[in-house]
């Protein structure tokens, strides 16, 4: 695992149909977080590449805005069809990049994709594109240019559930993949060119935030920012956005709690509850990462929790039987460990891991799965988001102390509730103030609106909410 797949293009960027020469020379080393080799470059974007990008599109805008919706989800569908063919070269190129576990790869970096763009003609069906309110027509139409920012942990996800959505709107997009792990866009800009889009509806530029990123969200001729990544990052595009009064939906980080009720199966829940916080090595915003329990039941979460970690296998991505892979870089290896110092120095107790390197790893941004126990509200560790394979548990009195610890940091992405009372779950999920709320670890639905509130962001994706996302409203009055 040392070089991306023979062939791929990663020199260039894709501005108006074409693959383009970048305006300049420098360009930016992708590092294989397992090996710390470079496996790759892709080219430094500018201010310029911008400005040519986002001048396709605006050219396209018209005649993409005025197909019908079901032909602009046809196209979609070809191109999920041919992610769908080059699946198994998405998710090895993507545990290269990333330290994705193969299994995990396979399963939800790379599958997912697909679905964002095989399920646009399904979902075109069901929207309301227009509606007779009174003497009034209500028009959806598309919001128009749209330049959709992604981050490093699920690279061709966050693309697809951006790119896929706008498209069908009726939106043409440029798009700036992660730096950090560019390499799997390429794949879908090849697949883009191959069923012949039309020049200017999907552009994309490589480059890092400050540059590419801040050009982008800056612009004038974009009409519509479609963020996701660190809250930090997005307070910035908001205010570069805020310049030219463009709407700017954010999709950011988390802190998102697992409250464990006094009736719950408790081997299931924390088991369930482990796997949800350590997926994609913890670099998941919607990561489960803090686990509530009743106080009385704390010495035998813990046990299970241990147990459950001893059972985690820490190694090579490419091993299906390996469940956490490496960070996927060495700044954020030293983050993680930097938090997991901070959390012994404030006095929570460590169940398990620690700051130093995996057994036999020391090669690779590798960390240890880590769990605290003794954790309480106002530790840094139970407020910022670590983005690592950590989970802190923290103790409850009852039922109303679990909800007001899991309201007590300002992020509001995900959580889960377990009971046995199905019902008892429901009542405290809905006094989470958070944008989605697992129900005894049912399942991620790929078609239910996801996003936040407070600091993980404002705005919906996925499934109707995604390709509403990228709408705006216009009534004639009859």
């Amino acid at each position: 695992m040392s070089a991306p797949a023979a062939g791929l293009q990663t020199s260039q960027h894709y501005i108006d149909g074409e693959w383009a020469e970048p305006g300049s020379s420098e360009t930016i080393a992708v590092i294989n977080p397992t090996t710390e080799q470079v496996m790759g470059s892709v080219p430094a974007g500018t201010a310029a590449d911008v400005d040519l990008a986002v001048a396709a599109a605006n050219t396209a805008a018209e005649s993409w805005a005025v197909l019908e919706p079901m032909d602009r989800a046809t196209i979609c569908t070809a191109i999920g069809m041919r992610l769908q063919d080059r699946a198994e070269e998405i998710a090895g190129l993507i545990s290269m990049e990333l330290g994705s576990p193969i299994t995990q790869s396979m399963m939800i970096q790379a599958a997912l994709p697909a679905i964002s763009f095989t399920s646009m003609e399904h979902l075109v069906e069901h929207l309301p594109w227009q509606q007779t309110i009174g003497n009034s027509l209500v028009l959806r139409e598309p919001a128009g240019t749209v330049a959709a920012i992604t981050p490093w942990n699920y690279p061709l996800h966050q693309v697809a559930a951006k790119v896929a959505p706008a498209m069908t709107a009726g939106c043409t997009v440029v798009v700036k993949p992660s730096e950090v792990t560019p390499l799997s866009a390429f794949i879908l800009a090849e697949i883009i060119d191959e069923v012949a889009v039309p020049a200017g509806v999907f552009n994309m530029v490589t480059g890092t935030g400050p540059v590419v990123g801040e050009a982008m969200a800056a612009h004038p001729g974009v009409d519509m920012v479609s963020f996701t990544g660190s809250t930090r990052a997005g307070s910035r595009v908001s205010e570069l956005a805020a310049a030219s009064v463009k709407p700017v939906t954010l999709e950011l980080g988390g802190k998102s709690a697992n409250v464990i009720l006094d009736d719950a199966d408790l081997e299931t829940a924390v088991i369930d509850g482990i796997e949800k916080c350590f997926i994609n090595g913890g670099q998941t915003c919607s990561a489960l990462t803090r686990m509530i329990v009743p106080k009385a039941s704390l010495p035998m979460v813990e046990a299970i929790a241990s147990a459950a970690v001893e059972q985690t296998k820490v190694g090579d991505p490419a091993d299906p039987a390996t469940d956490i892979g490496p960070m996927v870089s060495e700044f954020q290896r030293e983050r993680i460990r930097s938090y997991i110092q901070t959390g012994i120095d404030e006095g929570a107790r460590l169940i398990c891991g620690g700051v130093e390197s995996p057994d036999g790893l020391d090669t690779g941004y590798f960390v240890r799965p880590t769990v605290f126990s003794d954790v309480t509200a106002e530790m840094t560790i139970a407020q910022e988001e670590i983005f690592g394979p950590v989970l802190v548990i923290m103790a409850a009195e009852d039922e109303n102390d679990a909800i007001e610890i899991a309201n007590s940091t300002p992020y509001g992405l995900a959580g889960g509730v377990w009971s046995a009372d199905e019902e008892r779950a429901k009542r405290v999920a809905r006094r989470m103030r958070t944008g989605q709320v697992e129900i005894n670890g049912g399942a991620f639905n790929p078609l239910a609106p996801f996003g936040g509130r407070g600091m993980s962001g404002h705005g919906r994706e996925l499934g109707p909410y995604g390709i509403e996302h990228f709408l705006t409203l216009k009534s004639l009055q009859l």
